[in-house]
């Protein structure tokens, strides 16, 4: 009578010398050369409201220069009309991210962006956005200090 673990072994010996080696450290890159994050490694901040997270991949959004941050729109979040002192760049991740312009609020008169998708909000014009019945990611790249001026009520 065949021995159950002696085959099972014997199957494991053969299965691991047709496997190539594989390596047991994963393989290192020069910091000067390249920086990444891994999705674990991003961390999210969430905003005093609640409504939404805000990550910080690259440089400081209220410094001069470059950067690069993720916004985490939570379900049923919209800005009011805004405008920002210089030209945004976004990217939508994840979701559908809502996109109205002007001074009139109406989340149902915004156009929805799916994953995705690129949107160039210029510098100085009025607009709202955010998520309807979803979590949506969007990336967000622009040239610091980063200013926001919420459109007067009417």
């Amino acid at each position: 009578m065949l021995n159950p673990l002696r085959l099972l072994s014997s199957a494991l010996v053969v299965a691991l010398a047709l496997t190539p080696a594989l390596s047991i450290s994963a393989a290192s890159l020069d910091s000067a050369s390249v920086e990444f994050k891994t999705a674990q490694q991003i961390q999210w901040v969430r905003n005093a409201e609640g409504t939404s997270e805000r990550a910080i991949l690259f440089g400081d959004p209220s410094k001069p220069g470059p950067y690069v941050m993720r916004i985490k729109w939570l379900p049923g979040n919209f800005s009011r009309p805004h405008f920002h002192n210089g030209d945004r760049f976004f990217t939508v991740i994840s979701g559908t991210w809502w996109v109205g312009t002007g001074d009139h609020y109406d989340p149902n008169d915004t156009v929805p962006l799916p994953a995705g998708s690129y949107v160039l909000h210029k510098g100085g014009q009025l607009h709202y956005d955010g998520a309807k019945n979803e979590e949506t990611i969007i990336q967000v790249t622009g040239y610091g200090p980063l200013e926001t001026t919420q459109a007067k009520a009417h």
